[in-house]
């Protein structure tokens, strides 16, 4: 009986060995001269976590916007790997195709050879720290443009709320990586809601609606964190 139950063990490990493979892209990489600040994310001022590396993606991967601050796991040709976090935009990457920044690239490989075949995939950020808030400039009670940065998941989706919680306003997330809503919120302070790809619930509650006006969470997805 013990040896039976070996065996299953082993054909679990098994199975999810290749699931874990089946969901790795195959494509190649690249590197450019990297850009946080002035990437498509608008993450201005930010700092990629220590132990993460820079990626620009391709539009199809891009998807507009929506993998912005996830990370990827990136495996090179001698079975190298990093995780590097989404922060930029590649116009002519194609599906696949991972633009890197140039300390990615050489630890899977010699930087000489330029371009190198690799497999990824989506995991979560190694990112401990709290997630923040920041309204775009020029945001205002009659203007909803808000990001989300340093989130540990990919962000799915950003809705405020007006009345303390009793109803939601969905946005809409922009190619620079802004969740928008037009008509703005009518009030100078908002709770917000964001929810992860995975449907991690997080609500940040009172922040101010003005031009650049940041607010901290307590905590990040998973943490169950109220401001």
């Amino acid at each position: 009986m013990q040896f039976s139950r070996t065996l299953t063990a082993a054909a679990v490990l098994a199975l999810v060995d290749a699931a874990a493979l089946s969901s790795r892209t195959t494509g190649k990489a690249t590197f450019y001269g990297g850009n946080v600040s002035g990437g498509t994310c608008s993450f201005v001022g930010y700092t990629i976590p220590s132990g993460l590396y820079g990626v620009a993606m391709g539009e199809v991967n891009w998807d507009g916007a929506k993998t912005c601050g996830g990370c990827v796991e990136v495996t090179g040709p001698k079975g190298n790997r990093i995780t590097a976090q989404v922060v930029d935009q590649c116009p002519e990457c194609d599906a696949g195709h991972l633009d890197l920044f140039p300390d990615a690239f050489a630890k899977l490989d010699d930087p000489s050879k330029g371009i190198i075949p690799i497999t990824w995939n989506y995991v979560d950020c190694p990112i401990t720290s709290a997630i923040t808030l920041r309204n775009k400039e020029g945001t205002s009670p009659y203007w909803f443009s808000m990001q989300v940065i340093n989130a540990n998941k990919r962000v799915n989706t950003l809705e405020f709320s007006s009345n303390g919680g009793s109803s939601w306003t969905g946005t809409e997330r922009k190619y620079y990586n802004y969740f928008e809503y037009p008509a703005g919120s009518k009030t100078s302070t908002v709770d917000i809601k964001i929810t992860s790809i995975d449907g991690d619930v997080l609500v940040v509650k009172n922040v101010g609606i003005g031009g650049g006006v940041t607010a901290t969470a307590s905590g990040n997805f998973g943490s169950g964190s109220t401001l």
